[in-house]
């Protein structure tokens, strides 16, 4: 049943949030609303979907987590005093952001992002919580076996349970410090969908989905805050370029030899009207300025009439926030669009010692296609091999074995 799919979707980490909130065990959270879940595809076929159908899956949760408790006193009198604690800190966060919160999903995006975690158990618990994946395609996701998955959830659980990590929103003070860790958790995720670490797909379309629904969730709780407006506006215009990415036989089509009919305008629409949203009112945070260099690609007719100039600027103010190797190579890029491939490969040419470049393959690949425009058939070749060693999924190493094919020697 399609409808009954689509309500649980929506439904689960609105009810899970509401749970963990009322008793204080993120636990006791999941198991009753997955039994909840149970009893519905079990009473729904049968008997319809309810008018209110949130509703009634939190009422049947409720009732199984009260049953629960009745029958294990000590776990009660230790969720009593959890709760206590958590009610506490949320007075005072309540001082600090001014009332009650429009959905408790927020509680549950800062509790899964907290400092105190480690940070490869962020993600994770945002998916296996938020998103409501398993913990086989959350093990999936992340590229690990399930049985490590499963002991990195139970681990990040109880630093929660013993840290006594309050499910709450961080106060106005702590807010700037703890959103970029939230934001990161969700690109994260959106990246590997956007372009898989390894495997027979390029994309993750799942996972690129799950990310940008999420952040839909965060851009209506937290409206006022720009860097989320330009994380949601950035996934969104690079996802509307899904479909043109690959080919019939699922092969990687490059920018530049993209079918931009295929591309979603109404996405693009969207993201292009959040961008001025994530850039006036402040300085511009490093998701806006990424937005506003996604928007101008998706705007142009064809790479030919994209303003590269514009581009270069951008990726200049973006270095000046988040100056990393893995940005310098976008604007070298860039650079040779505008100015190029002896330009842009200077200074491709500056960063080969950057440790961070070394296992990155679209750095040689970058290096190997300006060469390749520059007649260096030979230093082409050399940097297409390389970057094939380091590829991770299939559809790349096919692209560059197809491009090493036009430089070898014998092929010319």
């Amino acid at each position: 049943m399609p409808v009954v799919e689509a309500v649980f979707r929506e439904e689960r980490g609105l009810l899970l949030a509401a749970l963990v909130r009322r008793f204080g065990d993120l636990d006791l959270a999941e198991e009753v609303t997955s039994e909840a879940i149970e009893a519905a595809l079990a009473n729904w076929p049968v008997h319809g979907v309810p008018p209110k159908p949130g509703a009634w899956l939190m009422t049947t949760a409720r009732r199984k987590a009260v049953d629960r408790l009745r029958r294990d006193q000590a776990f009660a009198a230790r969720l009593a005093i959890l709760q206590v604690e958590a009610e506490r800190a949320e007075r005072v966060a309540g001082a600090d952001v001014g009332g009650d919160l429009p959905d408790e999903r927020l509680q549950l995006f800062f509790t899964c992002a907290h400092p105190a975690l480690a940070a490869e158990d962020h993600g994770a618990l945002t998916l296996r919580c938020l998103a409501g994946l398993t913990t086989a395609e959350v093990a999936r996701a992340f590229l690990v076996p399930a049985e490590t998955m499963a002991k990195r959830i139970v681990r990040a659980k109880k630093k929660i349970r013993e840290a006594r990590i309050p499910f709450r929103v961080p106060g106005a003070d702590e807010l700037p410090e703890r959103l970029p860790g939230v934001l990161q958790v969700l690109y994260s995720i959106f990246t590997e969908g956007y372009e898989a670490s390894s495997g027979p797909q390029l994309q993750r379309l799942d996972l690129a989905e799950e990310a940008i629904r999420l952040a839909r969730i965060l851009r209506r709780l937290l409206p006022p805050e720009r860097e989320v407006a330009g994380l949601l506006a950035l996934m969104l215009l690079i996802h509307a370029r899904r479909d043109a990415r690959t080919g019939p036989d699922g092969e990687l089509v490059l920018l530049d030899e993209q079918d931009r009919g295929r591309w979603d305008r109404t996405m693009i629409e969207e993201g292009r009207c959040l961008v001025p949203v994530a850039l006036v009112g402040g300085a511009p945070g490093a998701y806006g300025v990424q937005a506003a260099i996604a928007a101008l690609h998706d705007e142009a007719a064809d790479v030919a009439t994209t303003d590269w100039p514009q581009i270069v600027a951008l990726y200049d103010v973006l270095f000046a926030l988040t100056p990393s190797p893995i940005v310098a190579l976008n604007r070298a890029a860039a650079v040779a669009l505008r100015d190029g491939p002896e330009a842009g490969l200077a200074l491709l040419d500056e960063l080969s010692n950057e440790p961070q470049l070394r296992a990155y393959h679209p750095y040689p690949m970058a290096r190997a296609d300006l060469m390749q425009r520059l007649g260096r058939f030979a230093e082409a070749a050399a940097a297409y091999r390389e970057a094939l060693e380091l590829a991770g999924t299939e559809p790349e190493r096919a692209h560059l074995r197809r491009r090493l094919h036009e430089v070898e020697p014998t092929d010319r």
